[in-house]
C-alpha cells in the first residue's frame, strides 16, 4: 500500500486529490496550519481532517512513498524540512498527478481564459459518453463530487495551469503534465506579480509546448492573433489544429450550434463559451467521441461554477455570477451578455481583487472593457489593497484606467448594496463580475430578492 503525506492537505485541489487517493486505497495523511471549508467538512467526512492544525515534523518518517507539497507551504516548513532530510521523494501537485498517469493518455488545458470552462465540457462530455477517465479541473462541476479523480482509467484530462507548481518549484504547473492532447485557449496577460513581463508571460507557452509528446496535438485559438502567431513560429513538428468559433445562431435567448451538419441547443452562451466547445469538440474527436454524442451531451452541459452561473431568473431579469477578473475575460463576459440579449438593459459590477488589477500600472489593460453595459460599476474595498500590500488606489484612477467618466467607482460595501437595490430590473440583465466576494456581501442572497 502507497504511503502519502500532503503539506498543506486543505489547499482546493490538494484535499480533493488526497479523497482521491484515499478512496483508491492509499494511506493518506496530512497537516495544514489552517483549513477552511468546503476542505473542512470534505476531510473530515473522509477521515482525513488532521486532528490538529500545524505543522508536525514527526509526521514525516522514512515509510513514506511521497510528500505532496501544496503552494500555501513556505520553503522553511518544518515537515518540508524534515523530507528533505530523509531523502523521501517530494512532489508538488502537479508533479504528483504525471508520476499517477504515466501510463494514461493525458490531456491538458492550457491557455490564460477558458481553462475551467473547456476541461469542463470535455468532462461532461465524456461521462454522457460513458467513457472512462480520469480528470484534475479548478472548480466545482455539478455532477462530478470532485475535482480531482486518480483511478485505473485509461485517459486523465487536466486543467493546465500556467502559475507556480510549488514554494521550491517555481516552474508553471501546466510544465510538468506532458500532454498527449494539449489545447491553448488563448493569451493574455496577468499577474504582473508573478509574469513582469508579457514577453516573460509568453515563454511559458512556448515551453508548454515543447512539453507536447512525440506525436502528440496541438489545438490551439487561431482566432487569438498573438497565440497564432506564437504557434505558427514555434519549431515543432506536432500535429497542429486551430480553431475559431462554430458556426451558430440565437434563437429567443438561446444558441444553436452546428458541428458537421448536426445542430444542437445550449444552455450556455456568448463567443468565448463558443469557442471553449470547438476547442473541447476538437479533443473528444481525438478521443474517438463522435458528433453525435458529442452535441447529445454538450445539450445538458450548464457550465462550471462561476462562470456566468445563473444565480437567479425570472421573465423579466437574470443575474449571473462570473469568475471574470482578467481584462480579457470581463470583455469576454460583458460582449456574451449583451449579444445574447440585445434587448436588455445591462447592469455590470466588477470587483477588482487580485493584486494585478489593484495596481495602477495595470488598469489600462482594462480600458473600454466595461463600455457595452448601460450602468457599469467597478467595486474595490479598501481591505483588499491592505491585504495585497498596496497603496491607495485614487477612484479617479480607476476611470482613467477604464477610460470611462461615467464609470461608476465605489469602495463601500454597504454602498454598492444601497445603489443595486436602487435600480429597476424590469426588462435587465445584472453581471457580476469577481473572483472575490465583494468583502463578504451576499450576491447569492440579492440576485435571488430581486428575481423572486
Amino acid at each position: 500500500m502507497e504511503r502519502i503525506h500532503f503539506i498543506a492537505i486543505g489547499g482546493s485541489v490538494m484535499h480533493q486529490l488526497a479523497i482521491a487517493l484515499s478512496k483508491k486505497g492509499y494511506e493518506v495523511t496530512g497537516s495544514d496550519d489552517e483549513i477552511f471549508e468546503p476542505a473542512r467538512s470534505n476531510l473530515k467526512e473522509q477521515g482525513l481532517l488532521p486532528p490538529t492544525e500545524g505543522w508536525y515534523p514527526e509526521k514525516i518518517h522514512a515509510g513514506l512513498d511521497a510528500v505532496i507539497l501544496g503552494m500555501h507551504a513556505k520553503s522553511d516548513n518544518p515537515e518540508l524540512l524534515k523530507s528533505n532530510e530523509l531523502h523521501l521523494n517530494i512532489y508538488s501537485f502537479p508533479e504528483y498527478i504525471y508520476q499517477a498517469s504515466k501510463e494514461k493518455k493525458r490531456v491538458v488545458i492550457g491557455g490564460s481564459h477558458g481553462k475551467t470552462t473547456t476541461t469542463s465540457m470535455i468532462m461532461h462530455v465524456l461521462k454522457s459518453a460513458g467513457a472512462s477517465f480520469d480528470w484534475m479541473v479548478g472548480a466545482r462541476l455539478e455532477g462530478f463530487s470532485q475535482s480531482v479523480n486518480i483511478t485505473n482509467a485509461p485517459v486523465i484530462v487536466c486543467e493546465g495551469d500556467e502559475y507556480p507548481a510549488s514554494a521550491i518549484e517555481k516552474q508553471p504547473k501546466f510544465h510538468f503534465l506532458f500532454p498527449h492532447i494539449a489545447v491553448i485557449t488563448g493569451i493574455a496577460w496577468d499577474h504582473i506579480n508573478v509574469f513582469p513581463s508579457f514577453e516573460i508571460y509568453l515563454e511559458q507557452f512556448r515551453i508548454f509546448i515543447d512539453k507536447i509528446e512525440p506525436g502528440g496535438l496541438l489545438i490551439y485559438n487561431e482566432t487569438d492573433p498573438v497565440l497564432k502567431k506564437l504557434v505558427e513560429e514555434h519549431p515543432s513538428k506536432l500535429r497542429r489544429t486551430g480553431y475559431g468559433v462554430p458556426l451558430h445562431r440565437i434563437e429567443n435567448g438561446t444558441t444553436v450550434v452546428t458541428l458537421e451538419g448536426r445542430l444542437g441547443k445550449l444552455k450556455v452562451f456568448g463567443d468565448h463559451n463558443l469557442l471553449n466547445l470547438q476547442a473541447a469538440y476538437l479533443v473528444c474527436k481525438e478521443l474517438k467521441i463522435n458528433t453525435s454524442d458529442f452535441i447529445e451531451g454538450m445539450a445538458s452541459f450548464t457550465g462550471a461554477a462561476k462562470r456566468l452561473e445563473l444565480l437567479g431568473t425570472n421573465v423579466h431579469c437574470n443575474v449571473y455570477r462570473d469568475f471574470a477578473h482578467a481584462p480579457s475575460k470581463v470583455r469576454a463576459s460583458m460582449e456574451a451578455v449583451r449579444r445574447q440579449f440585445p434587448g436588455r438593459r445591462l447592469i455590470a459590477v466588477l470587483e477588482l481583487h487580485t493584486y494585478s488589477s489593484l495596481n495602477e500600472a495595470f488598469l489600462s489593460e482594462y480600458k473600454g472593457t466595461m463600455d457595452p453595459a448601460d450602468l457599469a460599476i467597478v467595486f474595490y474595498s479598501r481591505h483588499a489593497l491592505e491585504l495585497k500590500r498596496l497603496p491607495p488606489l485614487p477612484v479617479e484612477k480607476v476611470k482613467e484606467g477604464f477610460g470611462s467618466s461615467s464609470l461608476i467607482v465605489i469602495n463601500e460595501k454597504e454602498e454598492l448594496l444601497h445603489l443595486l437595490t436602487q435600480q429597476s430590473y424590469e426588462n435587465v440583465n445584472l453581471l457580476l463580475m469577481s473572483s472575490g466576494n465583494y468583502d463578504g456581501l451576499d450576491m447569492t442572497q440579492f440576485a435571488t430578492q430581486i428575481t423572486k
